[in-house]
């Protein structure tokens, strides 16, 4: 009995974190979905040939407005590079794939607090400088054309169709008047779609993590190892284990959110949290992949950059924002079991939940459905067109 209860309970608060943060996560990927309709995949690739300042300014702009998925991103990093994108740029677009990304915000702000978001705005930018200024200083140019040699071998690593796949609108006209147009609706309800079939799998993993860690981890275990009884050293060691916590317990995406709230409550630092954040380009199977991309040097260098990146800007973005007096006072991150009740969560739940349905049917009716059949595919088979080789249905 006291098994089944351990485990009711686990469910119980899995359950409790995504009914909390289910609307925010469906307006997240609206939003994202928006963006990423009216950015060409093309345009993306003319703007990153070289490292300097203005181009990786642009990477990181254009990777917020990316795939949240981190595998996704890993892909399209590679195709951005093999199509003739600098290395560093195509690692900076990876990074704010996953770190600068609309829905990413809204779910710290909802199981955390607003303070979290910003730190995850501030420091994401302080980590792509870092990164950048490492790869020009330690990474040669010998090492980078030996990743391109094995990134042209086109070895398969995950979401490669989905990577490959540009579910742009693409005619021409004015902001809103693409967007307000049939293939408007429709490539928003494709990448809307794509993007909760390319995460769903880390963010149920993530939830049921969470759910676990935090009914079977007792608060004691964390403050030990998060070093409680010692404020400075929690501050400084906060950022070096977050990743390392990271890596171990391999979810990646939006899905590592509900265990960042699990480790705050258990006595992390602020800067141990967006180190933890940082790093779900480093977990194990992600580097698996970059050994097949780019080769086991280049596999080492990132890691090794990432993570100094990683720690680095959690130990900005702690000591700023204790010094501003922006650290919260209190850890009481959205991890206890909630009844459901009528309230703004529950409202918005409803209005997002029918707002899905709407483009989840329009993707369906739009022929869809072939393009989930291709999320997998090999990094060479869906050169070319939007939407993994077909194009919009203009259905009414």
């Amino acid at each position: 009995m006291r098994v089944l209860e351990a485990i009711g309970h686990a469910l119980a608060l899995a359950g409790s974190m995504t009914w909390q943060i289910t609307w925010s996560l469906i307006l997240g990927f609206i939003l994202a979905g928006v963006v990423q309709a009216v950015v060409r995949r093309q345009t993306v690739v003319r703007l990153l040939g070289d490292d300097k300042p203005k181009t990786l300014a642009l990477a990181s702009g254009l990777g917020a407005a990316s795939s949240s998925c981190s595998y996704a991103a890993v892909a399209l990093a590679r195709a951005l590079f093999r199509r003739g994108a600098s290395f560093t740029a195509a690692m900076v677009f990876e990074i704010a794939s996953t770190n600068l990304v609309i829905e990413l915000g809204i779910i710290l702000a909802l199981l955390l607090s607003w303070q979290f978001t910003l730190a995850e705005f501030i420091g994401g930018p302080v980590m792509i400088v870092l990164v950048a200024v490492a790869f020009r200083l330690f990474v040669r140019q010998r090492l980078i054309s030996k990743a391109r040699e094995q990134a042209d071998k086109g070895l398969a690593g995950s979401m490669e169709g989905h990577a490959a796949m540009d579910m742009s609108i693409q005619s021409g006209g004015r902001f809103w008047r693409r967007l307000a147009s049939c293939e408007g609706y429709t490539a928003v309800s494709h990448i809307f779609v794509m993007e909760w079939a390319a995460v769903i799998r880390d963010v149920v993993i993530g939830l049921l993590i969470a759910g676990a860690v935090g009914a079977w981890v007792p608060n004691s275990f964390w403050q030990h190892l998060f070093l409680t009884g010692h404020p400075l050293a929690a501050r400084l060691w906060g950022p070096v284990i977050g990743p390392v916590i990271s890596v171990l317990s391999f979810v990646c995406s939006i899905g590592n959110v509900p265990l960042a709230a699990v480790l705050w409550n258990g006595g992390i630092s602020f800067g141990g949290v967006v180190s933890f954040i940082f790093a779900d380009l480093i977990i194990i199977p992600i580097l698996v992949i970059y050994r097949k991309y780019y080769g086991t040097r280049m596999m080492l260098t990132i890691l090794g950059i990432f993570y100094a990146a990683m720690v680095a800007a959690g130990y900005i973005v702690e000591f700023l924002f204790g010094g501003l007096g922006l650290v919260p006072a209190s850890r009481h991150a959205r991890v206890t079991v909630q009844a459901v009740s009528w309230n703004y969560t529950t409202i918005l739940n409803i209005i997002f939940l029918l707002l899905a349905g709407a483009l989840v049917a329009r993707f369906v009716r739009s022929g869809g459905w072939s393009m989930l059949k291709m999320m997998g595919g090999s990094p060479d088979q869906h050169e070319g067109p939007a939407h993994g080789g077909h194009e919009h249905h203009a259905h009414a």
